[in-house]
């Protein structure tokens, strides 16, 4: 063991509890602001099964994002299709043996890379060339994107120019899973590649990154259109009208 596996090591450590921790609180965030009232964007389902379908299309289609902005859609599905194949990829570097289905994902995850850098390059490219969304782009929007891509291209690099020990690097992971740090090599595109995954963890729940989780508890997605049939009443308007 080195002082760089080390210090890499602990970097995860704490990026992992920074993204698991800031996370969860704030789903806990979501789940204790009151609705008060029901604002489901129509047309809208008027039962539960009808919601649950809406956010599985919103969440494997982005059917709104669809009905907005052709372009956006494009370059955002692409790139949120193409970050979940390289994610099963990389799951391989977690298990061993690796499962099958993850052995058939490796082909299609190496050159979704590709995809992925693509559909972020559009999206960036959106803040500049589209008049409004360059009004509200804020600097934290360019320095996301740009960590994306980042991290995209240095995982492309190691895979097509400079090549790693990605054996040595698995016996790295596996170890930090059963706490145990194993040596990590020294490349200089990895350690970048891993620097920069450990800065998207930690920065993930203060940024707006959080719309994974968030979109769950929108009130404009997770809520029936009931309002003629049922009094929507907030949680907490409700335990007043008890006392």
């Amino acid at each position: 063991m080195n002082a760089l596996s080390v210090v890499y090591a602990a970097l995860f450590y704490v990026a992992t509890a920074v993204f698991v921790v800031g996370v969860a609180l704030k789903i806990r965030s979501y789940l204790r602001t009151p609705a008060p009232l029901k604002i489901p964007t129509t047309p809208a389902p008027t039962t539960t099964t009808g919601v649950a379908l809406r956010l599985t299309r919103e969440v494997v289609l982005f059917e709104s994002l669809f009905k907005s902005s052709k372009w956006t859609w494009i370059f955002g599905w692409m790139f949120h299709a193409a970050l979940l194949l390289v994610l099963l990829r990389h799951v391989r570097y977690f298990q061993q043996p690796v499962w099958t289905p993850i052995v058939w994902a490796q082909a299609f995850g190496t050159y979704a890379g590709f995809a992925m850098v693509a559909g972020l390059a559009g999206l960036w490219a959106r803040r500049f060339l589209v008049d409004r969304v360059r009004y509200i782009s804020t600097p934290s929007d360019h320095l996301h994107l740009a960590l994306l891509i980042s991290i995209g291209l240095t995982g492309l690099g190691m895979r097509f120019v400079a090549h790693t020990d990605i054996v040595a690097l698995k016996a790295f992971m596996l170890g930090l899973m059963r706490f145990d740090v194993q040596p990590l090599p020294a490349d200089p595109l990895l350690l970048l590649h891993l620097g920069l995954v450990a800065l998207l963890l930690i920065v993930f729940p203060i940024s707006k990154l959080l719309h994974a989780p968030g979109l769950f508890f929108s009130p404009t997605r997770n809520q029936a259109d009931t309002s003629r049939e049922a009094r929507h009443i907030a949680a907490w308007a409700a335990a007043i009208e008890k006392k």
